[in-house]
């Protein structure tokens, strides 16, 4: 188990590790089964339960019926998960033959590779089998990071790999900094923005932006950012996010510390730009030194707050670092954690903050506050433009020959990340098993063009073994966490087929249906109208609402909607179709009769309240048509605007 794939023995050389069936990992070779137990709930199953010895690493096994078995495992990989599974992936393993390996493996590949060769032994043990045992890993978000890098660097572990909402190296933090940015400039827009990208929308979303406007909306669109997306620009903006999407801002200020004084001081940046963008940022910047007048103390003689003698005008409370000075001229003591209340001009403490900085905190001491690197942060993706060939979302930041158009930090931090959630893989699309890849178009997190970013790599690594091992599937009005709103459907149902896809594509050689028909275009991920031309295995909508996707009506009128819904060829029947007329989120089940390839629904309904409504249908198609199962049932949208007078 090397770097070099030519030995059994680990080394601790910086590469990733190389991992066999017949490997022994050093730090994982010592399995200890902790208990055994038999379970009816949410499906009859045998749980082993154990850990490794030496670590605190942990790992459960769930094992359903004997005749339910089919020779198989599902092992769900992520890096904040523990050992144990949840009802709905036990249950869906056991429906689909497969029993279940879960660990609370973090960062990395070796733990989830120890535990699935150890899962084999006790399987055989348990169901009494000496055939071969097939494993399938599979993971989204982190965890895609994760099965990328078991897929490519183990060989005998997994026969098959499903990374969903992937990311790649460049997705932390620049994904999350570049929306950060977005929201600095245009937020008193988002609204509009959102208006012009939602159904029946003039879809010109730059249309009534300022010049400084538009260049930051082009700049983070072709960063990947999806347009469509901007339909919910609370959450694509992190409006409600407490650290306003700069949470690996700690990872920037540890591994570039001198980033900030660069930001305001040299050319090339932002905080110097002489330019309508720059100014908007100098005029942003708040750098204040206030006097702590009293400490209030609690009665252990503790500070507990402190009051100031001012504090800076126009005060906002995003993005503020609070330093502490003994007193003016001399080196800072600490950056505090805690809260300031402008108007009594008032800090309160933090709880974390070390006994060391309490003891310094005196009236006359010194407290600065200041955004600067919140402001500096914003655009860091400037500064970050990849070096690895491949990365054409950054073209618009390059010059015609190449060369970035700002200065470049010493160090590329996504790849770094990246390298720690991996275990050190590089996403060489070097694949070691056949994959079948999910992802999502209105995913802001990890941006829709991420998949044909590695599917490039993988076709580069294996050439014309390529549609023999990999497809991609795109997953329309879905994102990266699930339909947390009505706008969004629940993907789950295709990660499910394509497990089972996976399974029939290694087991018995069964091609899955062919990667989705996409085009990308400045980074935006387009997908055709018609199912057939579309291809993958979701079903496509178009809904109408007097013929068309806008109608402007009186109140009291009565109006026919019209949707015709087609599953692509071989991908299964539509199963169920259900309708919220208003837009709300309150969808009702409407029966349209024998489940089908395609099917065409009508259905009428009075507006009597002026407003406007954004109606939609859910279609869920599954493939064997069965409407009564709870896996693998594929959901789309289609949704229209009405406009009641």
């Amino acid at each position: 188990m090397t770097a070099s794939k030519k030995s059994n023995s680990l080394t601790a050389e910086e590469g990733p590790m190389w991992i066999t069936a017949d490997c022994e990992d050093p730090l994982y070779n010592r399995p200890v089964i902790d208990s055994e137990s038999d379970h009816t709930t949410p499906v009859p199953h045998h749980k082993v339960s154990g850990h490794f010895e030496g670590t605190d690493k942990r790992f459960n096994f769930y094992f359903p019926l004997k005749s339910q078995w089919k020779g198989r495992f599902f092992h769900l990989v992520y890096p904040l998960i523990d050992e144990n599974a949840t009802d709905e992936t036990l249950s869906f393993g056991a429906d689909s033959g497969a029993y279940t390996v879960q660990t609370n493996g973090g960062g990395g590949y070796r733990v989830d590779a120890a535990a699935a060769k150890f899962s084999r032994t006790v399987a055989a043990s348990y169901y009494g089998s000496s055939e071969r045992i097939y494993g399938y890993i599979y993971g989204g978000s982190g965890g895609s990071f994760q099965t990328i890098g078991a897929i490519e660097n183990t060989s005998g572990i997994w026969a098959g790999a499903v990374p969903f909402i992937p990311g790649v190296p460049t997705s932390i933090p620049n994904n999350f900094f570049a929306r950060a940015f977005a929201r600095f400039v245009l937020e008193e827009k988002a609204q509009q923005i959102a208006d012009t990208v939602s159904p029946g929308g003039s879809g010109k979303p730059y249309v009534g932006l300022s010049e400084v406007e538009r260049a930051v909306l082009d700049e983070v669109t072709k960063l990947g950012v999806p347009l469509r997306a901007w339909e919910d620009y609370t959450y694509l903006l992190g409006m409600n996010d407490p650290q306003g999407l700069l949470g690996f801002g700690e990872v920037v200020r540890t591994t570039d510390s001198n980033y900030v004084n660069d930001f305001w001081s040299k050319p090339g940046y932002l905080g110097t730009e002489q330019s309508a963008l720059g100014e908007k940022y100098r005029n942003a910047k708040i750098d204040h030194i206030s006097t702590i007048i009293k400490v209030n103390r609690n009665e252990q003689n503790e500070p507990i707050s402190i009051v100031l003698n001012n504090v800076p005008e126009d005060l906002t409370t995003t993005g503020l670092d609070y330093t502490l000075y003994a007193a003016e001229g001399t080196p800072k003591v600490e950056t505090l954690r805690g809260s300031l209340d402008p108007v009594t001009m008032v800090f309160t403490i933090g709880s974390e903050t070390p006994e060391s900085v309490l003891s310094a905190m005196n009236e006359g001491s010194k407290l600065r506050i200041d955004n600067r690197w919140y402001l500096a942060l914003l655009s860091y993706h400037r500064h970050q433009v990849p070096q690895r060939p491949g990365y054409d979302a950054w073209n618009h930041l390059r010059a015609l020959d190449g060369t970035p158009l700002y200065p470049q930090r010493p160090l590329e931090v996504g790849p770094m990340i990246s390298l720690g959630v991996t275990g050190r893989g590089t996403h060489t699309g070097m694949i070691q098993g056949k994959v079948i890849m999910v992802a999502n178009l209105f995913d802001n997190d990890a941006y829709p063009w991420h998949a044909d970013w590695y599917s490039a790599r993988v076709k580069d690594s294996i050439g014309e073994r390529f549609d023999a091992n990999f497809c991609v599937w795109y997953n329309d009005n879905a994102d990266h966490i699930g339909p947390r709103t009505h706008r969004l459907v629940q993907y789950e149902g295709i990660l499910h087929q394509a497990l089972r896809d996976l399974s029939a594509w290694v087991e018995r050689g069964e091609e899955p249906l062919g990667s989705t028909h996409y085009d990308v275009v400045d980074s935006q991920v387009k997908v055709p109208d018609n199912a057939a031309v579309r291809r993958g295995i979701q079903p496509v909508v178009d809904l109408t609402v007097n013929g068309d996707n806008r109608i402007d009506i009186p109140a009291g009128q009565t109006v026919t909607f019209k949707a015709k819904i087609q599953v692509p060829p071989g991908s299964g029947k539509v199963v169920g179709s259900d309708w919220d007329f208003l837009g709300s989120g309150n969808f009702e089940a409407l029966s349209f009769g024998k489940p089908n390839e395609t099917v065409v629904v009508k259905a009428t309904f009075t507006y009597n309240k002026p407003d406007t409504y954004f109606p939609a249908i859910r279609v869920t198609s599954q493939r064997e048509g069965d409407p009564n199962t709870s896996f693998a049932k594929v959901q789309n949208l289609g949704r229209v605007r009405v406009v009641v007078q």
